[in-house]
């Protein structure tokens, strides 16, 4: 199985693009279109067998049945791309251009408004998440900023033959709280009060 593959990968696809890059690099018209009508049928067969590998690989010599019409496709004798492409593909691509072509625009306008529409929805989820993020964990961010010693900075940096003497941890609560008087001061006020 493997080597079916790779020579498909050979045949199929590296000798022809080899070749399809000598005919455009000589502007050679005639090679270039034959080139040209080999990868439009590439291209359909790669679709069709898609499905059909499913379906069909319990087949008999199926892997070589591919790799013979590969080969078919490729050969200057039987001109197999140009026949299938002269004979079918030609004639059904030009009788539906028009609708092919107006299906494309309109899938094109569809995923455009789709991609915009999911763009906005995934911005303002974001933006939802960031903001109820901040709320949540700024309280929790700052308690972890503040429990770091200039020791911990120190280490982080690399610094372990710093000079500056470790500092107390201060924690503090996210709620602030207001300082109450002193005693002395209270008394103080109260005793003017009176007089």
């Amino acid at each position: 199985y493997c080597c079916l593959v790779f020579s498909r990968l050979i045949f199929g696809t590296l000798y022809p693009a080899y070749y399809s890059y000598k005919a455009v690099k000589s502007k050679d018209i005639k090679e270039y279109v034959k080139w040209m009508m080999y990868w439009i049928i590439f291209a359909l067969f790669t679709t069709a067998e898609t499905f059909t590998d499913i379906f069909l690989c319990w087949f008999p010599f199926y892997y070589e049945l591919k790799i013979a019409f590969v080969a078919w496709l490729l050969s200057p004798y039987t001109k197999g791309s140009s026949l299938l492409y002269r004979k079918f593909v030609h004639p059904t691509l030009s009788s539906k251009e028009k609708e092919i072509d107006d299906c494309l625009i309109q899938a094109k306008d569809r995923s455009y408004d789709a991609l915009v529409h999911f763009g906005k929805r995934g911005l303002n989820v974001a933006a939802t998440a960031a903001v109820m993020a901040a709320s949540k964990g700024q309280g929790a961010l700052s308690e972890r900023l503040r429990s770091f010693s200039m020791q911990d900075l120190s280490t982080i940096r690399g610094d372990s033959s710093s000079t500056v003497p470790p500092a107390v941890t201060v924690r503090t609560s996210s709620k602030q709280s207001h300082p109450k008087p002193s005693r002395s001061a209270s008394e103080g006020t109260g005793s003017s009060g009176k007089c």
